[in-house]
């Protein structure tokens, strides 16, 4: 019923339609438009009247719920199967930028901080907060300073520590002096990853119990006299500190949109984008207790990484330590062998991935994990289309995925991601759009929901919390699906 309506309501636009003068409707193509900005405006108008709710249900369905967090938003929405919510989270702050739902059934959610001494850009936070049931907040942790700043997402453990992604500021001069290109260094430095084990400390605060710097493990071949100096292709544990993909060109519109959301810098479309700071820009880390590893997806290199968790913090700074005896070393990457002196543009397997998540268990294959991967096809030669992987750690090729019947129809250029359910499906969210649905191995899509929920949650100045978002008003960095048998539901199962 969906692409009905949907056609429908294009074909009256077509036909000259004008919507009532209560419609917000949209300005309507006409004889002397350019067929390139017809394109622009039908599509514009399909997202304005394309339904939201539950577009697709069947019968059979598992049971359970949905958790997400509208990136304008400072509510976190908890949704059953028929799109009804059945609990909310309400905050002053909006999503910096994943959520979970924990066992005791509080709620772990990075917070957006607006106020910001150094960092700024896609993706950034600053606190860390839990919100019990009935969302009075339980422990906060803030990382915002000149030296840090919490971006993206979180991950809790079982021991009940956090890890942490963040950013840390380095110098243009500590740039130079690694190796980087000065044609790739902005202004103000160079903005290597980190990842924090915190141990919370209620009601606020907490200790830092183990941390590994991808500044510790980099190469470079620009200069024998800096530090780290050696030929990517022998090192591959190791980030060559120019792997980052070159700055590629961007029509105007994309420039303009670009610096809106902070990627870029510049002030016009003449002027050109500014080097950017932040080097990795992982947005994604998952944790396997059963291996004592670590997935980050790092979009920039349009890779994912794997790292070995058992180390001290000294073993994480080096090449030494822990199960795998290669300390902090990558174990394992996947995406871009380019990166690495090891392949071409045409073995490039991922192009601005987020969400890379781990999948264990008979629903999978077998106990042997694998690793699910929101590919979401931004610079993709073939054309503008997301899809869905499942990786095999020691293989070449995915042995799974999803692309839509016509690829473009399933396409988010930022946020989004995707992660196993216990019936052997795949949850999705379009993160762009707001769309979340469940997809079969076959690829049958038997559920899906559009996001309706806009939020309100404003800047001092009265912007958006994130620039570039007055396009994606509905977008959502994440969802999650919830079985009705998660220990954290407790409360709403038995009321």
């Amino acid at each position: 019923m969906r692409i009905p309506l949907v056609t429908a309501v294009l074909a009256l636009i077509l036909l000259g339609f004008s919507p009532a003068p209560q419609d917000r409707g949209a300005p309507k193509p006409d004889d002397a438009t350019p067929a390139a900005t017809q394109a622009e405006v039908l599509a514009e108008v399909a997202a304005e009247v394309a339904p939201t709710g539950v577009i697709v249900t069947t019968e059979g369905l598992a049971d359970g719920y949905v958790l997400f967090s509208p990136l304008t938003s400072g509510t976190t929405y908890l949704i059953d199967r028929a799109g009804a919510v059945v609990h909310t989270w309400e905050t002053d702050r909006s999503p910096g930028a994943s959520v979970y739902l924990l066992d005791d059934g509080s709620l772990l959610r990075p917070a957006r901080e607006h106020e910001l001494p150094r960092f700024t850009g896609g993706g950034q936070g600053g606190r860390i907060q839990r919100f019990g049931w009935d969302g009075e907040l339980v422990w906060e942790y803030e990382l915002a300073d000149e030296r840090m700043l919490q971006h993206h997402d979180v991950e809790w453990m079982p021991n009940g520590n956090v890890l942490v992604i963040a950013w840390e500021g380095k110098s243009r001069e500590q740039a130079l002096y690694a190796g980087r290109r000065p044609d790739r260094i902005a202004d103000g430095g160079i903005w290597p990853d980190v990842v924090l084990e915190i141990e919370p400390t209620l009601p606020a605060g907490g200790k830092i119990v183990w941390e590994w710097h991808t500044w510790d493990h980099r190469v470079q071949d620009t200069n024998r006299r800096f530090d780290h100096y050696g030929q990517p292709s022998e090192n591959i544990g190791r980030i060559d500190i120019n792997g980052d993909a070159e700055p590629e060109p961007y029509s105007a519109e994309e420039l303009q949109q670009l610096r809106a959301m902070g990627y870029v810098g510049g002030n016009s479309s003449d002027d050109p984008p500014d080097p950017r700071p932040d080097w990795l820009h992982t947005n994604s880390i998952a944790y396997d207790a059963a291996s004592d590893r670590i997935l980050l997806s790092t979009p920039r290199f349009n890779e994912v990484w794997m790292i070995d968790h058992s180390t001290t913090s000294a073993e994480a700074a080096g090449s030494r330590g822990g199960r795998s005896g290669k300390g902090g070393d990558l174990l394992w990457r996947w995406g871009n062998p380019r990166t690495h002196g090891r392949g071409t543009v045409a073995d490039q397997q991922l192009f601005g991935q987020h969400d890379a998540r781990w999948t264990r268990g008979p629903a999978d294959g077998g106990d042997a994990a694998r690793v699910l991967i929101f590919d979401n096809g931004s610079k993709r030669p073939e054309g503008k289309f997301s899809r869905v992987l499942e990786v095999a750690p020691g293989t070449d090729e995915p042995v799974w995925s999803y692309v839509a019947p016509e690829p473009g129809d399933f396409y988010s250029a930022f946020i989004s991601g995707a992660h196993p359910m216990a019936n052997g499906h795949v949850f999705v969210c379009a993160g762009a759009t707001g769309r979340f649905f469940e997809v079969t191995r076959g690829g049958e899509i038997v559920w899906e929901y559009r996001n309706p929920y806009v939020g309100d949650i404003r800047t001092t100045d009265g912007k958006m919390p994130q620039p570039g978002l007055e396009q994606f008003p509905k977008a959502v960095f994440r969802a999650t699906f919830i079985p009705a048998d998660h220990p954290g539901l407790a409360a709403l199962t038995s009321g």
